[in-house]
C-alpha cells in the first residue's frame, strides 16, 4: 500500500488513514445521531407534559365554574328567599310609612349583599383564571428552555 510521511517522519499507511477517519466519521455520526435522539425525546416529551398542562388548566377551570355556578345558585335562591320575605312584610305593614321603611330597609341589604356577591364572584373568577393558567405558564417557560437548549446544540 502507498504510504505517506507526516511531518514527524512517521509512516502511515493509507488503509490506517482510511480506518481513522471511517472511525471518526461514525463516532461523530453516532454523537449527531445521538443528539437528534435526545431532540426527539425532548419534542415528544414536552407535547405528552403539554397535554397533562392543559387538562390540569381544563380541571381547575371546571371546577372553578361549578364553584362559581354554585355560588350564583346560592346567591339568587337567598336573594328571592329575602325578596319574599320582604314583600310579605310589606304588605303586613299597618302603614304607608312603615311600609316605605321596610321596602327602604330591603333595597339597602338587597343593594349590600349584591355588592358584597359581585366582589366575592369577582375574586373566584381571578382565582380561578390564575390557577389554570400556572400549568400553561410552565409550558411556555419549558417551550423557551428547550429552544434554547436545542439552539446551544
Amino acid at each position: 500500500m502507498a504510504k505517506a510521511k507526516t511531518a514527524g517522519e512517521k509512516t502511515i499507511d493509507a488503509a490506517e488513514g482510511f480506518e481513522t477517519v471511517a472511525k471518526n466519521g461514525a463516532e461523530v455520526f453516532k454523537s449527531g445521531f445521538e443528539k437528534a435522539v435526545k431532540g426527539y425525546d425532548q419534542f415528544f416529551g414536552f407535547g405528552k407534559e403539554t397535554v397533562e398542562a392543559y387538562l390540569k388548566a381544563a380541571n381547575v377551570a371546571g371546577k372553578g365554574a361549578e364553584t362559581l355556578h354554585n355560588e350564583i345558585f346560592a346567591y339568587s335562591r337567598q336573594s328571592f328567599e329575602d325578596t319574599v320575605a320582604a314583600t310579605k312584610a310589606v304588605m303586613s305593614s299597618k302603614s304607608v310609612h312603615e311600609a316605605f321603611e321596610l321596602q327602604s330597609d330591603f333595597a339597602k341589604t338587597a343593594f349590600d349583599g349584591y355588592v358584597s356577591q359581585m366582589t366575592r364572584i369577582s375574586e373566584l373568577m381571578m382565582a380561578t383564571t390564575k390557577e389554570s393558567i400556572q400549568p400553561l405558564q410552565g409550558r411556555v417557560q419549558a417551550w423557551v428552555e428547550t429552544v434554547q437548549s436545542a439552539r446551544a446544540a
